[in-house]
Order: C-alpha cells, then structure tokens, then sequence
C-alpha cells in the first residue's frame, strides 16, 4: 500500500480526515501505472470497468466533435479524482490521454462502492468535488457563447492557476502551465493562433509574463474583471458535511 495518498491530501485541504478514511483512500492508489506523454488512457465508449486518481503528471478528458474538432473537457492535476462522469455510465462518455508523463492509479469501478457504504464523509467531499467541477465547467460553457477570446484566455489561467493551488500552497502568483496553445485553444473554442495573439496581448498591457513555459500573473484582479472570473474553489460551504 502507498505511504500516502495524494487523493487523501486533496480532501484533507476541505475536511480532515481520520486515519481509517486515509487508509481507505490509500487502497484506492495501491497500482499506480506509469503513462507516456500522449497515452491513452481511456478511449470513448469503452467499457468502464476503471475508475483513477492521478498522482503525477497531468491528463486531460476531451471528446471529438462531428466536424473532427477536439473538445477537451478538463484538465486533472495530481490529486484528482479521474472518471466521476464515468461512474453513471457503463459506457465511457469521455476519453482521457496524458498531456505529460504521468502516473495513474487504476481501482476497480466497484471498490468505489464499498468506499462509499464504509465512509459517507468521502461520499459527501466526493459530491462536493463533482459539484464544483460541473460549475466551473458550466462557467466556461457560458463563457464559450457570450465572452470575448481574450475573456476566455483569461478566465483559463486563472482557473487553472486556482486549481494548482488548491495543492500546493507555494505557488503565489505563477506557475507552469505545461499546455500548448492548441490544448488551450480546445479547451475553450479557439485556435491556437488566437490563443497566441490574446496572450501577447495580454503580455504587452501587463497582466502576465512567459519565461521558460512558466506564467506569472502580474494583475489578478483585472485578469478576473476581463474573464468575468469566479473562483470556484475557494469558500465552499462544508456545514453539511458529515462530522467524523
């Protein structure tokens, strides 16, 4: 069994957690499995007979749409739950590749199950999650039909940048992005050469700096005015939550 687990350290930062809900957890990431940058990890409709967490790297879920266009849904960062959608479906409605090399652990769709009827408060910080991922992708599908392209550019940084910190709490004001302009582009229907022109643009009025792959964001709050930005992972209301 892993030491610890980074699925645990995830939940921790919302609610504590005892030491059996840990070790449970910790069940959940007893295989990890390297991937190369560009694997894929699930093709849509498979069957779904695997559920994971994401201990390093990053990996992205996308569809592709009927004019041959990719759609990426969602960005994971370690600490993620992987395949929330996929546990309604027998069927995978997503696929998921690696966007870097990463490392996975793949548990049993029905493990998820017993974790659930043993540990309610890891039911209830689950649906907490999945509630949180399915506003954030609302916003950005609002944002898809009624905000500009350089909204959009900044609405995904910041979005982006919040989530990494939710982890790690030494990133302030930059971190590494590691997407291309075209990953950034199909998450958010745009190109990857209006993707480039809105953050050179964004570069020359101020608001972030590039060095090396790293983005640092010099003016947060007219990045969240120009996004028409909310962060969605701050200040979530945990009263309901069970109590330990």
């Amino acid at each position: 069994m892993v030491a610890t687990s980074c699925f645990a350290e995830r939940l921790t930062r919302h609610v504590p957690l005892s030491d059996a809900e840990k070790t449970a957890l910790a069940r959940l990431e007893e295989n990890p499995r390297k991937v190369k940058r560009g694997a894929m990890i699930q093709r849509v409709n498979d069957t779904v007979t695997e559920l994971f967490v994401l201990r390093e790297g990053r990996v992205m879920s996308f569809v592709i749409l009927p004019d041959g266009s990719r759609q990426i849904l969602r960005v994971y960062f370690p600490g993620d739950f992987i395949g929330s959608a996929s546990t309604i479906y027998s069927r995978a409605p997503e696929s998921l590749v690696a966007l870097s090399d990463a490392v996975v652990c793949p548990f049993d769709k029905h493990a998820l199950r017993r974790l659930l009827e043993d540990y309610p408060r890891v039911a209830a910080l689950l649906f907490l999650l999945s509630n949180a991922e399915r506003v954030s992708m609302t916003d950005r599908l609002a944002s898809l039909g009624r905000t500009s392209a350089k909204a959009r550019v900044a609405a995904f940084l910041l979005d982006m940048f919040d989530r990494l910190r939710v982890t790690d709490d030494s990133i302030t004001d930059s971190f590494d992005l590691k997407l291309t302009q075209e990953e950034i582009g199909d998450s958010i229907g745009l190109t990857s050469v209006h993707v480039n022109r809105m953050i050179r643009q964004m570069e020359q009025e101020g608001l972030i700096s590039r060095s090396n792959g790293r983005i640092t964001l010099l003016d947060i709050d007219r990045l969240e005015d120009i996004g028409h930005y909310t962060n969605r992972h701050t200040d979530m209301d945990l009263d309901w939550v069970p109590i330990g």
